[in-house]
């Protein structure tokens, strides 16, 4: 997801993403699915004050040194597992390796939603097998895009003169 909307050349803030997902989705639960490194603390506080729920594999240097999860069946197992303790799920990924856990829910009526970053590089099997449950958030950029906060304004410096 993240490299999705980095794609789109902005940024999200997960504290809106997650406060959305509730009031869109009634979300209850939010896992997010992520590759454990230390050097990442401060993202995995940041996302677990945004309400998320993490579920951590421990993260490896593939073949050229870049760190990989591969938390994909980690969220399948999840899913599958859990599936009676939730009425339904909301998928967020563009991957096509999800497409039969989506293929399953759908026809098991446990799926909401999938939510991809964009339609551009959304996998053409997972948007098959959500049919009419898949969801796009290139255009939710103005409800979700991280702004950063301007320094409070100090009025007794450089304020209007007399």
């Amino acid at each position: 997801m993240n490299l999705g909307i980095q794609k789109l050349k902005w940024r999200l803030d997960y504290k809106k993403f997650r406060i959305y997902l509730r009031e869109k989705y009634s979300v209850q639960k939010a896992y997010l699915f992520i590759g454990f490194t230390p050097l990442n603390q401060k993202l995995y506080d940041n996302l677990q004050e945004s309400g998320f729920i993490l579920a951590f594999k421990p993260a490896i240097p593939d073949k050229n040194g870049k760190i990989k999860g591969n938390v994909d069946a980690d969220l399948v197992l999840r899913a599958i597992l859990e599936k009676d303790e939730y009425d339904k799920a909301v998928i967020v990924s563009s991957d096509g390796d999800f497409y039969s856990l989506v293929e399953y829910l759908y026809q098991a009526d446990k799926l909401e939603a999938v939510i991809s970053p964009d339609i551009i590089n959304c996998s053409a099997l997972l948007q098959r097998a959500a049919k009419d449950k898949i969801r796009f958030m290139k255009n939710l950029q103005n409800k979700l895009e991280y702004k950063r906060k301007a320094p409070p304004r100090d009025e007794t410096q450089g304020g209007a003169s007399q």
